[in-house]
């Protein structure tokens, strides 16, 4: 479905500044289909926090598919930062908006109960987080109190609306194959923790808040350990969105040098639409459970550079400098997943090869590349994001 560019002045009108939450009660027709149904009469409601990242777009834009209600928070900014739901937002006075946004945030836990109690959301995606890893070493404690205690947070959320409510939703804890770290491949289920970065201490931490409060209170709780997943709508900051806009720009003029950092590291990376359909599917089984999600394949970031400038046309070895800044302080040198159980069990397993995910995320930035290039030459000044990075 292409992206919709909506005017300033409807999008102003998600939220009611004084109270923190959307405008108007959202209206629908019956009939949203869920495997474990929680209501007869209404489509049932889903709560994501990170609504506003890769994943969550990818799982909203899911959701609304499948005719649930989607909520999501974000945090309050001066600027919009609603770029990757402009082609499934509407205006909330519009009849039958599935789409609400509210403001919220893991470090506030009054605000996220309020939140919790007003909405009666049948499932709860918790995918917000500061999850750049490099990042999580220059603030390691806003790391560990978005990630790990921001989960906390809102897993004794999740925990109080059951018991005060008697309701039976459902949670959904996004973890991170980064939390194992130095453990030999492939990595499943069972294998042990060795976290290297404060990112991955903070989601190790999240895990097993997770684990413990689903045994502690019986409560119906997964944990996806999800493995590397892109798309063109990345962050610019991560490597391979770094590169395939670099080299987008390079193809057009527009910027010299690439700079990266360790080539050798070796990731697992699928898409991430694959991946929140692997989400979902985790909260419609009979019992809770936590769930490997990888494609099986590991590549270097060399191979994943080889690829995309090949599918650019550029030669990076004429272009590409190695800066020991984006060097990790400690590495993780190999990540494979192995997700035998969730193919057993949920029936999932990656469509969208890593090529076919490599080309795509090329093309769009080719093109974004070639929008500004038309820009500059119609005399128009640009401003691109993600420039300062390199």
């Amino acid at each position: 479905m292409p992206a919709q560019f909506l005017l300033p002045a409807p999008r102003r009108q998600l939220y009611n500044d004084e109270a923190g939450v959307v405008l108007n009660k959202p209206q629908h027709a019956s009939g949203g289909k869920r495997l474990i149904p929680t209501s007869k009469t209404a489509p049932p409601k889903a709560f994501i926090s990170g609504i506003t990242g890769q994943d969550g777009s990818y799982l909203a834009e899911f959701l609304l598919a499948k005719g649930y209600e989607v909520h999501g928070i974000i945090r309050r900014a001066s600027t919009f930062n609603t770029d990757r739901l402009d082609h499934i937002y509407s205006d909330p006075h519009e009849p039958e908006t599935a789409l609400q946004l509210h403001y919220g945030d893991l470090a506030n836990a009054s605000s996220l109960g309020r939140l919790i109690n007003q909405i009666q959301p049948d499932e709860i995606y918790n995918l917000g987080a500061q999850s750049h890893v490099r990042v999580s070493f220059d603030q390691a404690e806003y790391t560990a109190d978005i990630v790990a205690t921001g989960a906390l947070r809102l897993l004794e959320v999740f925990r109080d609306h059951v018991r005060e409510t008697g309701r039976q939703p459902r949670f959904y804890q996004a973890g991170s194959s980064e939390m194992f770290g130095a453990s030999r491949p492939p990595q499943n289920e069972t294998t042990p923790f060795y976290p290297r970065s404060p990112y991955a201490v903070s989601k190790a931490a999240a895990h097993w808040y997770a684990v413990n409060q689903r045994e502690a209170h019986n409560l119906f709780i997964c944990n996806g350990i999800l493995f590397n997943h892109e798309s063109p709508r990345r962050g610019e900051t991560f490597v391979t969105r770094k590169i395939t806009r670099a080299l987008g720009r390079i193809k057009f003029g527009l910027q010299d040098k690439l700079y990266l950092g360790n080539l050798d590291a070796r990731r697992d990376w699928g898409h991430a639409a694959d991946y929140v359909r692997a989400m979902w599917l985790m909260l419609q089984q009979d019992s809770p459970d936590d769930y490997v999600i990888a494609t099986g394949e590991s590549h270097s970031v060399r191979e994943f550079l080889d690829l995309a400038a090949s599918v650019a046309g550029v030669n990076w070895r004429s272009c590409v400098d190695i800066d020991p800044r984006y060097f990790r302080p400690t590495e993780v040198d190999f990540l494979q997943g192995d997700s035998s159980k969730a193919r057993q069990i949920l029936g999932w397993r990656a469509e969208i090869s890593f090529e076919e995910m490599v080309r795509a995320m090329v093309e769009s930035d080719l093109e974004l590349a070639r929008q500004e290039r038309t820009l500059l030459e119609a005399g128009h000044q640009v401003n691109p994001r993600g420039r300062v990075h390199g």
